[in-house]
C-alpha cells in the first residue's frame, strides 16, 4: 500500500507541475497578431 500512495503522490505533483507551466504560458506569453490569408479554389466557391 505505501507504494501505491507515493506513487499516486508522483502523480499529483507532476500533475501540478504540467498544471503550473500551462497557467505560467497562459500568463506570460502574449501570441503576436498577425494576417493570415488563404486561397480558395474557384471551384469550390460555386457549391
Amino acid at each position: 500500500m505505501p507504494s501505491l500512495i507515493r506513487f499516486l503522490v508522483i502523480v499529483g505533483v507532476l500533475a501540478a507541475l504540467a498544471y503550473a507551466g500551462m497557467l505560467a504560458l497562459v500568463a506570460y506569453v502574449q501570441p503576436q497578431p498577425r494576417e493570415m490569408t488563404q486561397t480558395i479554389a474557384p471551384s469550390k466557391l460555386n457549391k
